[in-house]
């Protein structure tokens, strides 16, 4: 099976402790049943100009503690329709990231503190490697298991499933 994935897009950066409730805003708890509504308004209260900015392969970074709270499992599920390619931050919730990876949407933990808002990455799921090609750092991050590199390059726990039955790896 081949598990190269390079991945291409801008960063939008955002700081320490971005919960659940500023990813999806429960003020809006009743677009549950409309995702793709929902993800119009993704980070909203983080930034209320991100969801009309972000594009296509682009990637949220964050700082510590990133998806906690409320462990709203929409969460991830929006941040990917909204078109992010990965999610980057020095330390994230268990169920956020475990909820991420189950959508397809990769989680990488490595130090965000050299990305600047605006830096154009390219990201090797396979290597561990993060290139930031504005400022020319070369970042790294922990090998992501087998196991999940399959399910994210099947797009989330249930395609991989409906594809593959069970695993075998």
């Amino acid at each position: 099976m081949d598990n190269s994935r390079v991945l291409k897009g801008t960063a939008f950066k955002f700081g320490d402790n971005i919960s659940t409730d500023l990813i999806a805003p429960g003020r809006l708890v009743h677009l549950r049943s409309n995702l793709p509504e929902l993800a119009k308004h993704v980070l909203e209260d983080a930034d209320p100009t991100f969801a009309s900015r972000v594009k296509r392969g682009d990637f949220v970074v964050g700082g510590s503690n990133f998806g906690l709270g409320s462990s709203r499992e929409h969460a991830p599920v929006i941040i990917k329709m909204a078109g992010v390619s990965a999610v980057l931050a020095k330390s994230v919730a268990r169920i956020f990231f475990r909820n991420a990876i189950n959508v397809g949407l990769p989680v990488l933990v490595c130090d965000t503190d050299r990305i600047a808002d605006g830096d154009t990455l390219e990201v090797d799921l396979a290597a561990g490697v993060i290139r930031d090609l504005t400022n020319g750092e070369t970042l790294t991050f922990g090998k992501i298991p087998d196991a999940m590199l399959a399910i994210l390059n099947e797009g989330g726990l249930m395609p991989y499933i409906k594809k593959h039955g069970d695993f075998k790896l």
